[in-house]
């Protein structure tokens, strides 16, 4: 079969098609998609293709009506790819057994979750409450949660496809409310012939800021990038050529840093905690004015004492004078690309959970689902959860080991 090369969204994804032998042990999923309902979410957890692969491997998809929308899937799209359409939330909760969804529950959703259902989305756990985790326990969920799925080769597969995005749009947000028509200084990242380029400052040598590194290259700015890490800091360069002008990120190179930069952005990163938040607000009083701050890690506590958060429909303010934009889901401004980012990550562990027999018997041999797992049996299984909101943890091999 031919593919036509300009067709973005296919290219590395015809894998995907290939459907699994499944063994004696597999069980078919009942597997439900409600509609984010969370404010400016537009991604969904699976596109049509990733359904019909679900489908070819007899489990059976259950997805709200609309859900697809905001990422430019119609629901023709998914009954074609074999999908149950469900009209209300009610149903596909009540219905399903195993629930795909982006954003945390939402109020509402708490109210529809049946016990002992199993859940896989982003926990947000620098925006959660005590009570969020209390609810969890009570009904005896198995949460799986995006921010702590990490493999055997030590890496954050979701986390990372989603920081990649992220990091690259940074970039591009940056550079529009630097124009003037933001009320920014009215420069340009990479100038011109006989005018310097704009200095950027990067929080954090992670995969973010790896990937916000590279777009501001491309655009021709001048890149410093700060880490507490020394390793991340050389992982960095070698990637990069040497490209951008590394330091460590203490309070000296900080202040003097920011003191002359027209954009930071923050992609501090803390495995399974809040990010750790390095610029001040004196820092901040201190940066130039119509200079731009780009949180990207607001969801997790933020990089900037000044950040909080904002929304795709009102994402900025001004705080001395500086632009902050501070939305914690910024992928979902591309929601179509990051959904198959989302799909193609997703699938593979789906479709483990089936041939295992289930959720319970596939956290014995998946590292990544097992260290993803933060509820599980009226226990929360992560001891950051446990410090940050003061309650009591198990660990989840202890659980599982236990047959409970």
């Amino acid at each position: 079969m031919d593919i036509d090369p300009l067709d973005t969204e296919q290219i590395g994804l015809k894998t995907l098609e290939k459907h699994l032998i499944r063994t004696r042990e597999s069980v078919s999923l009942r597997i439900g998609i409600p509609k984010e309902t969370s404010h400016d979410e537009r991604r969904i957890s699976l596109t049509p293709g990733g359904v019909s692969v679900l489908k070819a491997n007899g489990h059976q998809i259950f997805i709200e009506k609309g859900a697809g929308d905001d990422a430019n899937f119609t629901d023709r799209d998914y009954a074609e790819a074999g999908a149950d359409i469900a009209y209300t939330a009610d149903d596909v909760f009540r219905k399903s057994e195993l629930i795909l969804k982006v954003a945390p529950l939402t109020v509402k959703e708490f109210e529809l979750i049946e016990p002992d259902q199993a859940i896989i989305s982003a926990l947000h756990f620098g925006s959660q409450t005590k009570e969020y985790f209390e609810l969890l326990t009570q009904k005896s969920v198995t949460g799986i949660g995006y921010e702590f799925m990490r493999g055997s080769d030590k890496e954050f597969p979701i986390v990372r496809m989603m920081h990649e995005i992220t990091g690259s749009i940074a970039m591009q947000i940056a550079a529009h409310y630097l124009e003037s028509v933001s009320e920014g200084q009215g420069i340009m990242l990479g100038g011109i012939s006989g005018v310097p380029p704009a200095t950027v400052v990067i929080l954090g040598a992670g995969i973010t800021g790896e990937y916000a590194a590279r777009t501001a290259l491309g655009y021709g700015a001048q890149v410093f990038v700060m880490d507490t890490n020394l390793a991340h800091l050389r992982r960095m360069e070698n990637a990069l050529d040497r490209r951008v002008i590394t330091a460590v990120a203490n309070q000296q190179y900080l202040n003097n840093a920011l003191r002359f930069t027209d954009v930071v952005i923050g992609a501090t990163v803390a495995e399974g905690d809040r990010s750790p938040c390095w610029v001040t607000e004196e820092m901040v009083m201190n940066m130039k004015p119509g200079a731009v701050i780009v949180d990207t890690v607001i969801d997790q506590g933020g990089s900037v004492e000044t950040s909080r958060p904002t929304t795709h429909s009102n994402p900025v303010f001004k705080e001395h004078e500086v632009i902050h934009y501070c939305v914690p889901n910024i992928p979902s401004n591309v929601a179509r690309t990051a959904t198959y980012a989302l799909n193609n990550v997703l699938v593979p562990y789906v479709l483990a959970i089936g041939d295992a027999g289930g959720i319970k018997e596939c956290l014995w041999d998946n590292v990544t689902l097992r260290n993803g797992t933060y509820s599980y049996k009226n226990h929360i299984t992560k001891k950051s959860l446990s410090k940050m909101f003061d309650i009591p943890y198990r660990e989840i091999e202890m659980l599982i080991a236990s047959k409970i």
